[in-house]
Formats: structure tokens, sequence, C-alpha cells
């Protein structure tokens, strides 16, 4: 049996914090921009931060594990 937890919540995270795509933090013009569909080296630098927080909340502290039996 493999564990597909880590693979599964770090894929998730890293959709959801794109910058840009759904939130970005900070905006260009705002604290916070919905969709925008831009970035900037700051926003990146904030949403790698936060990426990095919670992977390890969910993978060190929580120790989500899924597993797939063949």
């Amino acid at each position: 049996m493999t564990d597909w937890g880590p693979v599964f919540v770090a894929v998730v995270l890293f959709i959801i914090l794109t910058p840009g795509l759904l939130i970005q933090i900070p905006g260009r013009n705002r604290v916070v921009e919905f969709g925008n569909f831009q970035t900037s080296g700051v926003s990146i630098v904030v949403h790698s931060i936060i990426y990095f927080a919670l992977i390890c909340i969910f993978l060190l502290a929580i120790q989500i594990h899924m597993y797939v039996g063949s």
C-alpha cells in the first residue's frame, strides 16, 4: 500500500495558493485581491511562506494519510 496523503495535500494546496489564481496577498492595488491573474515577487514570497506553514501543519502535526491498496 502506498501513502498518497502527502501528494494529495501538496497538490491541493499548490492549486489553491497559486498567487493570482484565486487570491493574491499582497495585491497590486489592495492588500488582498481576488482572481486578478497577476503576481509579484512579494506575493510569491508570501504565498510560499503560507504554503510551507500549511504543509507542515497538515503533514507533520495532523499526519494526513491516504492509503491505496493494489
